[in-house]
């Protein structure tokens, strides 16, 4: 395995600096924008195997690209 660059885990600060806010809504902006384009609804799921869990990804994502045609027609 070939490891390409290293990332170091950030400090656990007692208070927060700006650039640590700014780095935090950063990153909701960016879930939040993934959120539309993923098309699986926002929940907590529990499978019985990994079929299941695949059959119901499958299926949310042909859902929500056809809500998207649809849309866009």
């Amino acid at each position: 395995m070939k490891q390409v660059g290293a990332r170091s885990e950030p400090a656990i600060e007692m208070q927060a600096s700006g650039r640590l806010l700014a780095q935090g809504a950063r990153f909701n902006e960016t879930v939040a924008r993934l959120s539309p384009t993923t098309f699986i609804p926002k929940g907590v799921y529990r499978f019985r195997s990994h079929q299941e869990a695949n059959r119901h990804e499958q299926e949310c994502l042909a859902r929500g690209m056809g809500r998207l045609a649809a849309k866009r027609a």
